[in-house]
């Protein structure tokens, strides 16, 4: 399995609304985009001093699946916005053999 992680730091001209309609394109994706296992989005809630606005997790089942959804159209036009409204992305996808819960 692969996890995909990306977090997004906002321009401080960027409006309540963009980043609004940001985190509903991206909520949007698993509903366009086939072969997502899990895919959570959401805005930062501790406003720690912590440099990151959004942050997404998804998984997928293997390399192909995400590089499908890397492709994807309907993903290139979110990503497309999401690199016009922020001033940083950052990213990291790594192998997870089994997710535990408690």
């Amino acid at each position: 399995m692969l996890t995909h992680i990306v977090c997004w730091k906002y321009k401080a001209e960027t409006t309540q609304k963009q980043r609004a309609e940001h985190i509903a394109k991206l909520r949007n994706l698993p509903n366009v985009i086939p072969d997502i296992l899990s895919f959570n989005v959401g805005s930062d809630v501790l406003h720690l001093e912590r440099p990151f606005d959004t942050g997404l997790v998804a998984t997928y089942a293997n390399r192909e699946a995400l590089d499908f959804y890397t492709k994807h159209e309907v993903h290139q036009e979110v990503a497309k916005m999401g690199k016009e409204i922020a001033e940083k992305i950052v990213s990291v996808d790594f192998l997870s053999e089994e997710i535990i819960s408690k």
